[in-house]
């Protein structure tokens, strides 16, 4: 196939740190989408790289000079696998836009039959390892398998859609559906599709294609609990419809760990004799320096602070929130003073240093996020 033809589809790839899979993907696209039994279709791959170390975007590049069919958009500063989707998706003028991993485990050779599904009338066309003739065999092991299957549950509870995979990373979608539903997307995360579902509020016409997930070839798998703490908070933002910034929940649920820090090295420290405003200082202290690492793995986590930044961040984050600490101490003392239990006066003492945290977090240590 001429590779100056029009693309009918573009298939996106958000990666990172995926070099190794970048020519067998585009090789195996290149078989599926060339035909068997005389059907030929045009088609352009867009990778959509968040600035690997691994020199992903350079392999990419590699190709893209010899077929102008790939393209490749290396982001600098920001990461996360639906607003990846989102910017490579808004990249192209083709009728149908197919969403792939860059790991190889999703079947490309579905790829012709999912376009024959939209083509007939279908609005989304999504990749199911749940239904007959489809194999969720290259779930690596027991702990993902568990994992994917509570998403599920809770994705359908969510959706209240009798989709056997709502969670599938492998989709087929109208250009023109995407880009009206572009504007309502949150951007979060990395379940792209339930975003759409979510955001066309049911009015969807979707066919399920079952297909073989297979073992990743080269790499690493990028779920680990941080992925899934963002997708709890993705789920909670979709209840509560927008109304609370989702960078804001995250916030609050790193915000509510911290206050759990508190309170037990708090109460460790009164076991050990202190009395109870030094254990509260203390406490507060060590609620400050874990809510700094986990905002910065979680709810910072596409600019994440690294090397000489992290520990300028860490300094400011401390030595501006110890502001907040003095008024958590404060009305942690005042409580304790009227007979309000330590438990409860040290609760809401952390309470008060969350919101100040939260305030000094977005406007002086990630004021670029």
């Amino acid at each position: 196939m001429s590779s100056e033809a029009w693309p009918t589809l573009a298939v996106v790839v958000p990666c990172y740190n995926e070099r190794l899979n970048v020519a067998p993907l585009v090789a195996s696209v290149d078989a599926a989408l060339g035909g068997s039994g005389g059907t030929q279709i045009a088609w352009e791959m867009i990778f959509v790289d968040d600035d690997s170390p691994d020199g992903t975007s350079d392999a990419a590049r590699a190709i893209a000079v010899k077929d102008r069919r790939v393209r490749v958009i290396r982001r600098i500063g920001r990461r996360g696998l639906s607003s990846a989707v989102i910017e490579g998706a808004l990249a192209t003028s083709a009728e149908f836009i197919a969403v792939i991993d860059g790991d190889l485990q999703h079947d490309e050779t579905r790829l012709p039959l999912m376009v024959e599904t939209l083509r007939a009338g279908a609005d989304l066309a999504v990749g199911s390892r749940h239904l007959a003739g489809g194999d969720a065999g290259g779930l690596a092991s027991p702990f993902r398998k568990r994992l994917s299957h509570s998403g599920i549950r809770l994705a359908q509870v969510l959706t209240g859609s009798i989709l056997s995979d709502p969670m599938s990373g492998f989709f087929m979608v109208r250009r023109r559906l995407f880009e009206q539903l572009a504007p309502m997307l949150t951007g979060q995360g990395f379940k792209i599709l339930l975003d759409l579902i979510l955001a066309a509020s049911g009015d969807l016409k979707i066919v399920e294609v079952p297909y073989q997930f297979r073992p990743r070839r080269a790499g690493e798998s990028k779920l680990d609990l941080l992925v899934v703490a963002q997708f709890g908070g993705f789920l909670i933002d979709k209840l509560l419809r927008g109304v609370v910034p989702s960078r804001f929940i995250a916030f609050a649920l790193v915000g509510s760990f911290g206050v759990l820090v508190n309170l037990a090295v708090m109460a460790a420290a009164r076991t050990t004799g202190l009395d109870f405003s030094f254990s509260q200082t203390v406490g507060t202290i060590a609620a400050m320096a874990v809510n700094f690492e986990l905002n910065n793995r979680l709810t910072y986590r596409t600019t994440r602070l690294r090397g000489s930044r992290y520990w300028r961040g860490l300094a400011v984050f401390m030595l501006v929130c110890g502001l907040g600490a003095i008024a958590n101490v404060g009305i942690a003392r005042m409580l304790y003073a009227d007979n309000t239990a330590g438990l409860l006066a040290s609760a809401a003492g952390g309470v008060v240093g969350v919101v100040w945290n939260y305030a000094v977090s977005s406007t002086l240590v990630w004021r670029r996020a």
